[in-house]
């Protein structure tokens, strides 16, 4: 039912209120105005400040990767040009020439360690024209054979120093120095010297830039990234992990405010810088991360957003003050507010005193549903009581001349018959009585079964008045809903009602009553009357296809809405071979629910 409408008269407004009223909006507009301004203002300083900033301190930071990136180039050169010394030195030494001729390499490894030390080198060898090492400052490589090496096979087949890279038993990189040892114009060994480069790799782990030297081939040699060695930088970059949602987002927005980064490195943006090395094409390339530039930056941007909240609160301070003198007339206007308040609480209550009243109306027109159709069902009723009423007179009349005759045995058993009668006759004042009852708001659980019964018990009289057959199908078990008997009782026999009303003009009349349980309980009623003709309006209330006199059309939408409290629902639809069909869905009680009712 729609709410009821509450009418307030308006309050009467002065001039000064009025003014005031237009005062307050005036400076709420320029409050909105200043604010607007001042962060549009920020907004566009902020934004300059960053481009400026940003491009000088990536420059700074720029020129200061390139100076630190020729200092290492001239770290890697010197380290060369020293080590590429040594093997020259060592291939003119004599008791090394004397050791590979006589093959007495007793005192070799021992020289070999003394100059290892004296020229820091990371290791040296010394091979016979087998390639087999007979001399080594590691000696656990001793015996070990490299005669398809590239630093032996190019030694042996040159008279000058030749450099190589090549992979050691570990896996990791080495730079070799090779050179024939030559006596009597005949080379009789190699000597190899290692070049100590790794040392910078642990010199570089130390700083926050990612750093790598690739050789001519664009393969890298030298990294700081443990998982670039051996591939070219392109494969290095490519191979990182996928960033998450927040770092797109994040990197997403760097790129729009800034300039797009050389590259992205763990996840985070950095700037490329690259330095010649002048040694067979190699290159050494620097990876710095924009943090340093952020941070100075940021500390530049977090003064200027220090100084706009300072004038936003200046503003904000100027315009409390005036705030402050409207809020005397906006005490008054509070008072006037709480007056209407209470005017409306009272109307409040007086309009859920009129719900109350129309909930008590909505049951009692319920009731007078239901005693309507007790009313209809009365004339079969006292058909019945008749027929015992007749009987019983019948059997009193014989009864009374057996006693005469002295026949009490037989005049007992007539009076047998009566109170048989008289038990009948009872039994179906009790139904009508039970159902002539209100149902309560208690819901406990009921056999759908039992209910069907009983109502087909208080039909029965009307049924013997038209001949109608019923067909009933129920389950051998129970079927438990949680349910108000009285209310399912006025519901089922409801349906019953409008399916005998809708076979009167049926030469064979029938109804079929279904009952099933599966994971709810449905209870169908089928009928091969004319069927429905509106579906839409059937369950509102007062609408009706009977005659007038022959019902309120409020059957059933009362049934729909006792179905609905009982959390089921009432539905129907034509039958493809004729007739209508009602279906009543309610849910089964579990086992669960009905221990804790019993709990209860």
């Amino acid at each position: 039912m729609p709410d009821p409408l509450i009418l307030q008269e308006p309050l009467p407004e002065s001039d000064s209120g009025i003014s005031l009223l237009g005062r307050t909006r005036r400076s709420r507009w320029m409050l909105r105005i200043a604010v607007v301004v001042i962060l549009a203002l920020a907004g566009a300083v902020m934004w300059v400040t960053n481009q400026w900033l940003t491009q000088r301190f990536t420059e700074t930071t720029r020129v200061r990767t390139e100076l630190r990136l020729a200092l290492y180039t001239g770290n890697i050169m010197s380290e060369l040009q020293r080590t590429s010394v040594v093997p020259l030195l060592l291939a003119r030494d004599p008791q090394l020439t004397q050791a590979l001729d006589t093959t007495d390499y007793s005192t070799a490894s021992a020289q070999l360690i003394t100059a290892r030390k004296e020229v820091a080198v990371a290791s040296i060898r010394l091979l016979d024209m087998q390639g087999r090492v007979v001399a080594s400052t590691n000696r656990t490589q001793i015996g070990m054979n490299f005669s398809n090496t590239p630093f032996f096979v190019d030694a042996t087949r040159s008279r000058g120093t030749i450099f190589s890279v090549n992979t050691n038993e570990a896996g990791g990189t080495e730079f070799d120095y090779s050179r024939a040892v030559i006596q009597d114009n005949r080379p009789v060994g190699v000597i190899v010297v290692e070049a100590d480069l790794s040392k910078f790799e642990r010199a570089w782990a130390g700083i926050s830039d990612a750093l790598a030297v690739v050789d001519s081939e664009g393969k890298i040699i030298l990294t700081t990234e443990p998982r670039w060695r051996g591939v070219t930088m392109e494969e290095a970059l490519a191979a990182r992990s996928a960033p998450s949602a927040i770092q797109r987002a994040l990197q997403a927005t760097a790129d729009w405010a800034n300039e797009a980064p050389d590259a992205y490195l763990r996840g985070q943006a950095v700037m490329r810088t690259e330095a010649r090395i002048p040694f067979r094409g190699w290159k050494m390339i620097a990876f710095t991360s924009y943090d340093s530039v952020r941070e100075r930056v940021n500390a530049v941007l977090a003064l200027q957003i220090m100084g706009f909240a300072i004038l936003l609160a200046l503003v904000f301070y100027g315009l409390s003050r005036r705030a402050r003198r409207q809020s005397q007339v906006l005490r008054a206007e509070s008072a006037e507010l709480r007056a209407l308040n209470a005017r409306l609480s009272r109307e409040i209550a007086e309009r859920e005193k009129a719900q109350k009243d129309l909930a008590v109306a909505e049951q009692t027109l319920a009731q007078s549903s239901k005693l309507a159709a007790l009313g209809e069902m009365s004339a079969a009723v006292s058909h019945e009581l008749n027929q015992p009423l007749a009987a019983m007179k019948t059997y009193l009349a014989g009864a009374k001349l057996l006693l005469q005759r002295a026949r009490v045995e037989e005049a007992l058993s007539s009076f047998q018959r009566i109170d048989d009668l008289i038990g009948r006759m009872g039994a179906i004042t009790r139904q009508l009585k039970s159902y002539a009852r209100k149902g309560g708001e208690a819901f406990e659980p009921v056999d759908l079964r039992s209910a069907l019964s009983e109502a087909l018990s208080m039909m029965e009289p009307q049924l013997k008045t038209r001949k109608v057959h019923i067909i009933r199908t129920m389950p051998r078990a129970s079927v438990m809903v949680m349910a108000d008997r009285i209310r399912l009782e006025q519901v089922i026999i409801n349906l019953l009602r409008n399916a005998l009303d809708a076979t009167k003009s049926v030469e064979e009349p029938q109804v079929e009553i279904l009952l099933t349980s599966g994971e709810t309980a449905v209870l169908s009623v089928r009928d091969n009357g004319p069927g429905i003709t509106d579906l839409d309006k059937l369950f509102e209330p007062f609408w009706t296809t009977k005659k007038p006199g022959e019902g309120t059309g409020l059957g059933l939408a009362i049934s729909s809405s006792i179905i609905s409290d009982f959390g089921g629902r009432l539905t129907a639809h034509n039958s493809e071979s004729g007739g209508a069909v009602f279906e009543v869905q309610l849910p089964l009680l579990s086992d669960k629910n009905r221990s804790i009712r019993a709990a209860e």
